[in-house]
């Protein structure tokens, strides 16, 4: 949609929710009502593209990027610090504060109206549905059909955003939902598929160009691969400039790297962001039912459970074993709880050794987003607080920032909104069945897939750090972290980062992500000064 046509339907549309209810897509727009003397601020439903702002109540200053407000001369440019601890444990700052002192990110699916003189007014036009209440129950359907109206609805939601007058191709990781998304753009597209991947020459298990490279040569696409190198590590004060302030997840170094080479080609690039949202793919959905069940067990078989793992080592067990020993260490927590362990990047223990406990403000935050689901199963549950929090606070702007690093727009089919609700109204027990992740998707493009694609287990899109950081950039991360003036020790236990530099060094503890997490706050700090 052009300014112009939004600007018409601004006019016919007065009311702000009813103007953004009829947008689709990712957006965030700024309009200014003369009639009215009011601006208005909309947010796309998942929170794709960003949106900023501050005030004082007589001045509204707003960007889609924290850079372009704090150019403002009446906006501060101050450290929050109890952004910190949040971002310690979850590796963002979770929506709507940032690390600075009065900037907000305007909530995804809301519309903020404005008029000098007056407090700005935030307000709902969406919510990711959920089912499984007596006030909302699932839809009644069973395997096949899920699958089947899933395909049409991804089809459809493909299509759409193969629309385009500049050069187009995909994301191309060899797992299912990139994978799919390839698939269903071969034929519509109407000529070869430009599809771009990026590995890694070692033997951690993080390269998956072998399975790229098979679905490329199925659907003959024309094919672009790039090698990750330790050396990509020198990115991280591009990346902190880019996100504007620390990013703790380690694969945006990947990711910007292939948005790169990407735009070296193409202009828009399809994605398979969200499928493992919307169908339970992360093993920790299935962990969190599992949790469940091991809490129930006596306690003398928990104890042997966990005295059986602990010894092993974390690549045992077909690479699961260290999953295990966290799933077992957290398991008879709360689920909420539990779930926040799996999903973070320090646990609580790990993030008071370095003196940064969850802040209140961040805890009560995640409570409140989980009691939105109160009702509903377990699985419903958590998976609206990925979608809530992980998906909105780390995918999102990833992809959002290593793309437009390089003016590379990405499209996102599985995000559609209307697939978002028709897979959150799927009974849990036809999305999934103990450790069997994804069943409906895998079902809806198993015709499409080659079986060995379908069938593996999911790899995150993440780099080798613990060998990097123990190995070929020690150097770097001592001279960092580990220097005495390193302006993170201002505001974190000095000595406990030693612990973890150490522990890591040693190969007692793999603390690569989270050496990476501080690593990206001292960037932040150095630049500001603070």
């Amino acid at each position: 949609m052009t300014p112009e046509v939004l600007a018409h339907l601004a006019e016919d549309e007065p009311d702000a929710c009813a103007l953004a209810t009829r947008l689709h897509g990712m957006f965030a727009f700024a309009i200014w009502s003369e009639r009215g003397e009011r601006l208005i601020l909309g947010r796309d439903r998942l929170g794709k593209k960003p949106l900023y702002y501050w005030t004082d109540d007589r001045v509204l200053v707003f960007g889609s990027e924290i850079k372009a407000v704090l150019a403002h001369p009446a906006v501060p440019s101050r450290l929050d610090p109890e952004a910190i601890p949040a971002y310690v444990t979850f590796g963002y700052v979770p929506t709507p504060r940032t690390f600075y002192e009065g900037v907000r990110s305007l909530p995804p699916g809301h519309v903020l109206t404005f008029s000098p003189g007056a407090p700005p007014i935030v307000e709902a036009f969406w919510r990711p549905p959920v089912h499984g209440t007596p006030q909302r129950p699932h839809i009644h359907t069973d395997l096949e059909t899920a699958a089947r109206m899933t395909r049409s609805m991804l089809t459809d939601a493909v299509q759409r955003r193969l629309v385009a007058d500049v050069p187009l191709g995909a994301f191309l990781s060899g797992g299912i939902d990139s994978s799919a998304i390839v698939a269903l753009m071969a034929g519509p597209l109407g000529r070869k598929v430009e599809t771009f991947t990026i590995g890694f020459d070692e033997g951690d298990g993080f390269d998956e160009r072998p399975y790229a490279r098979q679905v490329a040569e199925q659907y003959g696409t024309d094919h672009h691969e790039f090698v990750v190198t330790p050396r990509a590590v020198d990115l991280v004060e591009k990346l902190v400039w880019h996100h504007d302030q620390p990013f703790g997840d380690s694969s945006a170094i990947p990711t910007y790297l292939l948005n790169e080479l990407t735009r070296k080609h193409v202009t828009v690039a399809l994605s398979g962001d969200g499928g493992d949202e919307l169908f339970a793919g992360y093993e920790r959905f299935a962990a969190a039912a599992a949790a469940a069940r091991f809490r129930n067990l006596p306690g003398p078989v928990r104890l042997a459970v966990g005295a059986a793992l602990a010894p092993l080592p974390r690549t045992a067990l077909r690479g699961r074993a260290g999953s295990l020993q966290r799933f077992v260490r957290h398991a008879q927590r709360s689920p909420l709880d539990a779930y926040r362990s799996w999903v973070g990047i320090f646990d609580d223990a790990s993030a008071a050794t370095v003196g940064a406990p969850l802040a209140r403000w961040a805890r009560a935050d995640y409570e409140r987003v989980w009691q939105e689901s109160a009702g509903a199963p377990l699985l419903d549950r958590v998976l609206h607080l990925n979608l809530r929090t992980y998906l909105l606070d780390d995918l999102l702007v990833k992809a959002d920032r290593m793309s437009m690093a390089h003016a590379l727009e990405v499209r996102s089919p599985f995000l559609d909104h209307a697939l978002v609700e028709f897979a959150a109204a799927i009974a849990p027990n036809v999305h999934l069945r103990r450790f069997d992740l994804k069943r409906v998707l895998k079902r809806a493009v198993a015709d499409l897939l080659p079986a060995e694609i379908i069938e593996r287990r999911k790899k995150g899109f993440g780099v080798p750090l613990d060998r990097w950081f123990r190995e070929d950039l020690a150097p770097y991360v001592s001279s960092t972290l580990g220097a005495a003036d390193a302006p993170i020790r201002r505001h974190l236990d000095g000595d406990g980062v030693d612990q973890l530099l150490a522990e890591h060094a040693r190969g007692t503890v793999d603390h690569g992500q989270r050496l990476w997490t501080l690593l990206t706050l001292d960037v932040f700090l150095r630049r500001q000064g603070w």
